[in-house]
């Protein structure tokens, strides 16, 4: 057995020495078609994870635009990765994690490097969709620096590069245990391979043995430990709730000048109302003018204490319904201000024509 472990390093070794062996494929103004083909066929094996692609499945009209110099080949690769074929492949009938480690690997050709790195693409998937994961790949400073324009991605993941972590490079062993694997028909299936790895933050994914004193102490101190969680969940609360009413304080302020800004209108549209007996524009006058711009005097006196987040949570219920009531005199002074401004309009016009 001692005589096959070097065999196989060996081996292994050479798998990946081959890539250097393989210049990378860049288009070059004034290629021929067959050279064009190459650089097109590159793209589809680097970005679909050596996937074998029928011809029903070629992006016709994207590989017409790179012929013609349309479109580069970063924004090939882009409409590729956008493709349907790689939405059923990569991100479908994959789980989250083993969908962004594949993104990493076709796109910029390296695992990632930590947990940091794949939780900050979860966040994108959530908050802007599968085109805006796509696009943080390929709009990088890392793809442009490495790839530009017109060079299709390669693997260089398993290159010992300046600021590189060992864990990524470890990792990229593990993405493409061979040249020839596909990522279509993957061993693991389709679950992540790096997750462990990822979490537990090395190469073998193992969990740190932690202090067995450490974990005897905890288990003796249940209640310490329970208080120190709470004051931790408390403390966290009553930050939330401090910014919660610094946002209030300012939509009271932006609420109190559009209600000032409405007035001098509003109060020429309640005049024009009053003239006519029916109306009740003296009690929206009343609720709008009488009462003041805001009640925010009150809130002043409301003072909440640093750690408290019981007065934190007072002070933010009374500034929700002082945005409340804002929000109400606002719509009363625009229905008043609507009628000022008309007649407004009618003396300056009845003005002008005088002249």
């Amino acid at each position: 057995m001692s005589n096959i472990s070097p065999i196989i390093d060996s081996a292994k070794q050479r798998q990946f020495q081959s890539f250097d062996k393989v210049d990378p494929l860049e288009f070059v103004p004034g290629a021929d078609e067959n050279q064009i083909e190459t650089i097109i066929l590159g793209v589809y094996r680097q970005v679909l994870g050596n996937a074998h692609v029928m011809e029903s499945e070629r992006l016709t009209s994207a590989e017409s635009q790179v012929k013609g110099g349309e479109i580069s080949v970063r924004e090939f690769v882009r409409q590729v990765a956008y493709s349907q074929l790689y939405r059923s492949l990569f991100f479908e009938t994959c789980p989250r994690y083993r969908s962004i480690e594949l993104n990493f690997k076709h796109l910029l050709g390296r695992a990632p490097n930590d947990y940091s790195e794949t939780f900050h693409h979860s966040q994108i998937l959530d908050n802007g969709g599968w085109c805006a994961e796509i696009d943080s790949y390929i709009d990088s400073d890392e793809y442009q620096n490495n790839f530009g324009e017109n060079i299709v991605p390669y693997c260089r993941g398993y290159e010992t590069q300046t600021g590189q972590k060992l864990l990524g490079f470890t990792n990229m062993f593990k993405l493409l245990p061979s040249v020839s694997t596909s990522d279509k028909a993957s061993a693991s299936d389709n679950n992540s391979l790096l997750n462990k790895a990822l979490i537990y933050n090395n190469p073998g994914g193992n969990a740190p043995v932690q202090d067995i004193q450490a974990l005897i102490d905890r288990a003796l101190k249940p209640q310490t430990t329970a208080l120190s969680i709470f004051k931790s969940y408390q403390n966290n609360n009553t930050l939330a709730l401090q910014e919660e009413c610094s946002q209030q304080e300012q939509e009271i302020e932006r609420l109190q000048k559009q209600l000032a800004d409405l007035q001098p209108s509003a109060f020429l549209g309640d005049i024009a109302l009053s003239k006519f007996p029916s109306s009740n524009s003296n009690q929206v006058c009343e609720r709008t003018f009488v009462t003041g711009i805001s009640d925010s005097s009150s809130l002043s006196q409301t003072e909440a204490q640093p750690g408290d987040s019981l007065s934190w949570q007072r002070k933010s219920d009374l500034q929700k319904e002082e945005i409340a009531k804002l929000q109400e005199k606002i719509k009363d002074a625009q229905r008043l201000a609507v009628i000022g401004n008309s007649r407004m309009n009618k003396w300056r016009s009845r003005s002008f024509s005088i002249r």
